[in-house]
C-alpha cells in the first residue's frame, strides 16, 4: 500500500506541514491558487535548518486586502464565513472547517467560552487560513505525486519542546492549553523537548489529528520514494528545526505490525457519500443497495425523511475506498437522477480483524457445514462470532429446526473450537 509518514522530531506547525507536503512534490501553484481565496500570495524559500534544506512557507497579504493588514486576529464566524464564501470546492471547505473546528473547541473549552464569542489572536489571521487550507489542497494533491491513491498516513510521537510561550493572555507552559487540549482529545501520543520552545502549535496539532490515521512508535519495513522537510520559523543549535514526510510504500503486514503495538482496533480510509431523493420508488431504492454493493462500495444505508415543502424523501449514505468514491459517487446519480453527491469529512473507521471458518454441526444425526464468521482486535483477542445467516437459513430449512438454534449450534462450535486451538497453542 501506498503510505505517508510523518516525522515531527521538532514538533509541527502549519507553515512546516505545508513545506514539507511542497517538497515531497505537490504543485505549488495548485495551492498558491487556493489561498490567493482570501487575498492571500504564497511565498516559498529554500532555507537550511541545522544543515537540512528545507522549505519554509510565508503568507503576504495582497494589495486589496490592506484593509485588513492593521488587525491581529479575527473571530470564529468570520474565519467561518471566510471559507464557506471562498468559492472553494465543496471537500476542501468542509475539511478546512473540520481542521479549524478542533482549534476552536480546543480554545473554547480552555477559556470557557462559547466559541461564537472567540476572538483568535495568534491563530486568528489570514495565515492561520492560508496554512489549514494549503494543506487540505497539498493532501487532495498527494496522489498525483504518489502515482496511486495514499491509503495510509502515520506518524511518530511529536516533540512538543519546553518551558514556556509567551500568548495574548500571558506566559504559558508548554505545551500551550489549546495544543494540549487538541492532544487529548485526539489521542495523540507526544514528548517533551528536545529544546526549551514551543515546537508544536494548535494549527499543527490539529492538521495531524485530521490526517493521520495511526501514531506510532517506529516506523514500518517500507521502501521511500521522496522525502520533504518543511522549515520551521526559529532556528535552535540542539536540533534541526524541520518536519519530515516520506512517501513510500509497504506491506498491510508491516504497517499491520507497527500499528498493532498501541492499537486495539484496525483502521480503514474511508469517505462517506451522501445524497438527498424525493422522487425515487422503493423498488429503485432497493435495487440501488444491491447496484452499489456490487460496484464495491463497503456499505449502504437508506434512511426516510421529510424533505422541503412536507415531501416524504430518503437520504442515501454510502461507505467506500476513497479511490472509488468518484466512480460510486457518478453510479448513484446514474441510478437515482439526483444532481449531487457529498462527500463528508469523515477520516477513517475503525475495524476488527475478520476470518470466515467453516465449522461442523450435526443435526438431526446427520453432519452440516456452515460458515461462521470471527471478528478479532489488533492483540489477536476474539470479540465476536457470527454464523452466516444464508448458510443457516438454508440448512434451518433442509433440516426443520428452528433458524436461531442452528445459528447458536454453529456458534458455540466455532467458539469451542478456537478455545481449543488456543489451548493447543498455549501448550506447546
Amino acid at each position: 500500500m501506498k503510505l505517508l509518514v510523518f516525522e515531527p522530531f521538532s514538533g509541527a506547525a502549519g507553515d512546516m506541514v505545508l513545506g514539507a507536503l511542497l517538497d515531497l512534490g505537490v504543485p505549488e501553484k495548485k495551492v498558491a491558487d487556493a489561498v490567493s481565496a482570501f487575498g492571500l500570495r504564497m511565498d516559498v524559500q529554500e532555507v537550511v535548518r541545522g544543515g537540512i534544506k528545507a522549505k519554509r512557507v510565508k503568507f503576504a497579504r495582497n494589495a486589496t486586502e490592506g484593509e485588513r493588514s492593521g488587525k491581529k486576529g479575527m473571530s470564529y464566524g468570520e474565519i467561518v464565513r471566510l471559507l464557506k464564501e471562498s468559492g472553494l470546492s465543496e471537500s476542501i471547505v468542509s475539511s478546512a472547517l473540520n481542521i479549524f473546528e478542533r482549534i476552536a473547541t480546543a480554545e473554547a473549552r480552555v477559556h470557557g467560552v462559547p466559541k461564537e464569542k472567540l476572538h483568535f489572536h495568534e491563530l486568528g489571521g489570514l495565515d492561520t487560513l492560508g496554512d489549514l487550507v494549503g494543506c487540505v489542497v497539498a493532501f487532495a494533491e498527494i496522489s498525483g505525486v504518489a502515482g496511486g491513491v495514499v491509503e495510509r498516513v502515520l506518524s511518530l510521537p511529536v516533540s512538543v519542546g519546553g518551558g514556556f510561550v509567551r500568548t495574548a493572555h500571558g506566559e504559558m507552559p508548554v505545551p500551550a492549553p489549546a495544543t494540549l487540549e487538541i492532544l487529548r482529545s485526539a489521542g495523540i501520543p507526544f514528548k517533551g523537548g528536545p529544546v526549551n520552545a514551543e515546537l508544536l502549535t494548535p494549527t499543527g496539532a490539529a492538521l495531524l489529528a485530521h490526517f493521520v490515521d495511526s501514531f506510532v512508535s517506529f516506523l514500518p519495513e517500507m521502501r521511500v520514494e521522496r522525502t520533504g522537510y518543511g522549515a520551521g520559523e526559529a532556528e535552535f543549535k540542539e536540533t534541526a528545526n524541520v518536519l519530515r514526510v516520506s512517501l513510500g510504500s509497504a506491506s498491510a503486514t508491516a504497517v499491520a505490525a507497527v500499528e498493532s503495538e498501541e492499537a486495539l482496533l484496525f483502521r480503514d480510509a474511508i469517505e462517506v457519500l451522501e445524497t438527498n431523493v424525493d422522487d425515487v420508488t422503493g423498488e429503485v431504492l432497493g435495487n440501488l443497495i444491491e447496484v452499489l454493493l456490487a460496484e464495491g462500495a463497503k456499505d449502504v444505508s437508506i434512511v426516510p425523511a421529510l424533505m422541503k415543502k412536507g415531501r416524504a424523501g430518503h437520504i442515501i449514505k454510502v461507505i467506500v475506498s476513497p479511490k472509488d468514491a468518484e466512480r460510486i459517487a457518478y453510479r448513484i446519480m446514474r441510478e437515482t437522477g439526483t444532481l449531487g453527491v457529498r462527500v463528508m469529512g469523515v477520516k477513517h473507521r475503525f475495524l476488527a480483524r475478520r476470518e470466515v471458518k467453516r465449522v461442523r454441526v450435526k443435526l438431526r444425526g446427520a453432519e452440516r457445514e456452515i460458515s461462521v464468521k470471527f471478528a478479532f482486535d489488533a492483540k489477536g483477542s476474539l470479540l465476536n462470532v457470527s454464523a452466516e445467516f444464508e448458510d443457516a437459513r438454508r440448512i434451518a430449512s433442509e433440516t426443520g429446526v428452528p433458524l436461531r438454534e442452528v445459528m447458536h449450534l454453529a456458534e458455540e462450535t466455532a467458539r469451542r473450537e478456537i478455545a481449543s486451538d488456543a489451548a493447543g497453542g498455549d501448550s506447546e
